[in-house]
């Protein structure tokens, strides 16, 4: 079994971050040139700039309701589904040629897959996992509209791997093509696999297959243990259907290590601003990819950077893996709050590092509170606060001054503290 994928995991982190902004500036160029919504969105940015960590962070960030919503209002228009984003397409579009598939996410939302080799880059995590060429694979990611299976596929064929297409459901049929065609390797959902091991348990039959590569959906370490006390490694994946592979679990279970294929931000939640290393928050990711550049995504997952290497010899940059779900708008008194509210709370008031809206009490009868961390607190910046927060959110709330540190370090900008019963 090989190591590594390839000598790219193991550079120095040096040697990838001048590799990576060598390539961002023509990145950004190509997509300028050949998207009609890049170019608006990056209107006046000169791209042979963009060479730093800190001029990256100076672009706004794209966050999925955006790429939704323009790409709703361009097919309204009777224009490009890909809402201008894309640098390929087919007869028809503004770009002729360049698409191998497209997908339907939920949403919906749109996304082209070109015709590069490992397209979504999934043959990394593959490997990481325990996968060798040859092995044979069931892939029971959804092979209908979304690209789950296809981002399966595509590393499995540039790693060597034989597939069974799967798919989801026909539990019954699958599993007897299980038991046929004595597959090593999975890829799919956790609980899939554990959905097949239970009725293959309850035939009195035991699963051929060692080692499989999750994602998908939480992957807690109960059931990792329960998988593996039946003989089955499991590795979990983080990949999503805009972007393809963004980070993947290896045999330290230590976090997950950032693709070689994207550039990976922290951000506070509601804001652009990346957050220091180890504090959690919104996942931001741009895709190195010509054909659907994806510049600065939010993903809307919270994670945090991890500190040093992998102890598998991977050099690039670790996460957490899956913290929770960035957007936490949430409604007080029929009015909906925003974490970019709250952030814009704190960005008037310099003495707060951060801040948390905590909404308590019941529905209809509801209230908020603004924890606001400062080293500096005082009856003015109390009361400052606490108009700051009326005149920004159009409601009326409570101010108290916290400790710096003393918020949890769990990305949380709002939380719903309230009963429903």
């Amino acid at each position: 079994m090989p190591a590594h994928y390839d000598a790219l995991e193991t550079r120095s982190p040096a040697e990838r971050e001048a590799a990576q902004f060598a390539a961002l500036p023509k990145l950004i160029a190509h997509a300028c040139a050949h998207s009609t919504a890049w170019r608006e969105r990056l209107a006046g940015i000169d791209p042979a700039q963009i060479t730093t960590r800190a001029a990256l962070a100076r672009l706004p960030v794209l966050r999925k309701h955006e790429l939704m919503e323009r790409q709703q209002a361009a097919r309204q228009e009777g224009g490009d589904p890909f809402g201008g984003l894309a640098t390929i397409g087919w007869n028809g579009l503004l770009r002729a040629r360049g698409v191998r598939r497209v997908f339907q996410s939920p949403g919906p939302i749109y996304e082209p897959e070109g015709h590069a080799s490992d397209y979504w880059r999934s043959a990394r995590a593959l490997v990481a996992a325990g996968f060798e060429p040859g092995d044979l694979i069931h892939n029971a990611f959804s092979y209908h509209l979304t690209p789950g299976a296809w981002i399966m596929e595509a590393g499995a064929q540039a790693l060597g791997c034989p597939v069974v297409p799967g798919g989801v459901g026909n539990t019954e049929q699958q599993l007897a093509a299980i038991f046929d065609l004595q597959p090593v390797a999975y890829c799919g959902t956790p609980s899939f696999l554990r959905i097949l091991a239970e009725k293959a348990e309850a035939v009195g039959r035991t699963l051929p297959i060692r080692k499989a590569l999750v994602s998908g959906e939480a992957f807690p370490p109960s059931l990792r243990d329960w998988l593996a006390e039946r003989g089955v490694v499991a590795y979990q994946a983080y990949a999503t259907a805009d972007v393809g592979l963004i980070a993947y679990e290896t045999a330290a279970r230590e976090g997950l290590v950032v693709d070689e294929g994207v550039i990976v931000e922290i951000v506070r939640p509601g804001t652009d601003e990346p957050v220091p290393d180890g504090e959690v928050g919104e996942v931001v990711v741009t895709a190195l990819n010509l054909d659907y550049p994806l510049i600065r995504f939010g993903t809307g997952d919270l994670s945090a950077v991890l500190p040093g290497p992998c102890p598998t010899g991977r050099t690039n940059t670790r996460i957490r893996g899956w913290l929770g779900r960035a957007d936490q708008t949430t409604k007080v008194k029929g009015m909906f709050v925003h974490p970019a509210q709250v952030a814009e709370v704190v960005r008037r008031h310099p003495e707060v590092r951060r801040a948390r809206l905590v909404v308590s009490g019941r529905m209809a009868d509801d209230h908020m509170r603004l924890l606001a961390e400062t080293d500096q607190p005082s009856p003015a910046l109390e009361q400052a606060l606490h108009a700051t927060l009326r005149e920004v959110t159009k409601l009326r709330g409570t101010v108290e001054l916290v400790a710096s540190g003393s918020l949890p370090n769990d990305g949380k900008v709002i939380e719903d503290a309230r009963t429903y019963d």
